[in-house]
C-alpha cells in the first residue's frame, strides 16, 4: 500500500473519531471510565453507557487490526494516534477477567498493537500513573471547591 493510501486511511479512521455519538463514547470513556475491578468493568457494560464503551474499544481494536494486518504502518500509527494507549491503559489491569466472561478476542487486535508499538507496554503503565495523578488533583480540586462553597 501506498504511503498515500496509509495517509488516506488515517484521515478516514481521524474522521470516523469526529462523528458525534463516537465523540461523546470518547469523551465518556476519558473523564469517567474508570474500572478499577471486573464489577466496575461489568456495571458499565450492563449500564446505559454500554454502547459508548463498545464503540470506544471496538473502534481502536479496528484500527488496531488496520496496522496489524499491515493496511497502515505501525510507524504511521504510531506519529499520528495515542488514544489507543489510553484506551488499552484502562483495560490491560482487567483484561484477563474481562476475557473470560466475554471471550477471548476482546481488545485482541489492540493488546497486539500495543506489544508491536515500541515499548508500548510500558506507554501504558506510564500513561494509567499520569491519569492516576490527574484524576487525584482533580478530586482534590472538587473537595476544595465544595469546601469553600459551603
Amino acid at each position: 500500500m501506498s504511503k498515500q493510501d496509509e495517509a488516506g486511511l488515517i484521515l478516514k479512521l481521524y474522521e470516523l473519531r469526529r462523528e458525534e455519538t463516537m465523540r461523546k463514547a470518547r469523551d465518556w470513556y476519558v473523564r469517567e471510565f474508570h474500572p478499577q475491578s471486573m464489577a466496575d468493568f461489568h456495571a458499565a457494560i450492563l449500564s446505559e453507557r454500554t454502547g459508548h464503551l463498545r464503540m470506544v474499544v471496538t473502534y481502536w481494536d479496528m484500527a488496531a487490526a488496520l496496522v496489524n494486518n499491515g493496511a497502515i504502518s505501525l510507524e504511521l500509527f504510531d506519529a499520528s494516534n495515542g488514544e489507543h494507549i489510553a484506551v488499552f491503559s484502562k483495560l490491560e489491569p482487567l483484561l484477563g477477567e474481562i476475557r473470560a466472561a466475554y471471550g477471548p478476542q476482546f481488545a485482541a487486535n489492540l493488546e497486539k498493537l500495543i506489544d508491536a508499538t515500541p515499548d508500548g507496554r510500558k506507554r501504558v503503565a506510564e500513561l494509567r500513573e499520569r491519569m492516576k495523578k490527574i484524576m487525584a488533583e482533580f478530586a482534590s480540586r472538587q473537595a476544595k471547591a465544595a469546601q469553600q462553597s459551603s
